[in-house]
């Protein structure tokens, strides 16, 4: 499945109606660890057909940033019923990205 782009105008639909966990990279195009994480976001949404995966441009939704409270970037959350059930900050590996996901 390709990587969706996440505003405040799909949220809703695509993150808090989504019938599937949604694993939500908030990003910025100007952040150095945003773009080494960018490929393996990208990876794990090729091979998990089972969840949606999503990017989030914090210069570009700015709204949606705050209602989160993204402070450092990269961040992950991962949602399950429009709920947010795991996050981190920072650039991850991979496996640790994985272990995050139901």
């Amino acid at each position: 499945m390709s990587v969706l782009t996440i505003t405040k105008e799909n949220f809703h639909r695509e993150v808090e109606e989504s019938d599937k966990p949604v694993l939500l990279d908030f990003w910025a195009g100007w952040c150095g660890p945003c773009q080494m994480m960018g490929p393996v976001v990208d990876e794990i949404a090729g091979e998990r057909p089972d969840i949606k995966v999503g990017k989030v441009d914090v210069t570009e939704q700015q709204e949606l940033a705050a209602a989160f409270r993204i402070m450092s970037i990269p961040a992950l959350m991962v949602f399950q019923n429009g709920k947010v059930v795991r996050q981190t900050v920072g650039a991850r590996p991979k496996d640790q990205i994985l272990a995050m996901l139901p």
